[in-house]
């Protein structure tokens, strides 16, 4: 039997989707030192339709990892964080 997981959900005001997005990335990558955190799960949503969620980074599963470019990037995935 697996342990059981959680996730941590932290309401953060910002002015548009763009900006949730560059919080988002901007806190995800600078806790991307701790092992326990899925960088590639990363989502933000409106305050009133939190289950409408937009990825921030792409997650198209690659030999050896996860594309973490961002979501809906131009050109290949590959795993740089650029």
């Amino acid at each position: 039997m697996s342990a059981q997981r959680f996730v941590v959900h932290l309401p953060v005001r910002v002015r548009d989707l763009a900006a949730a997005k560059r919080f988002a990335r901007t806190v995800t990558r600078a806790l991307s030192f701790f092992p326990n955190v899925e960088a590639v799960g990363a989502t933000v949503s409106e305050e009133d339709t939190q289950f409408i969620r937009h990825w921030v980074f792409c997650d198209q599963p690659l030999d050896g990892g996860r594309c973490l470019r961002l979501a809906d990037h131009d050109g290949p995935c590959h795993l740089s964080r650029t």
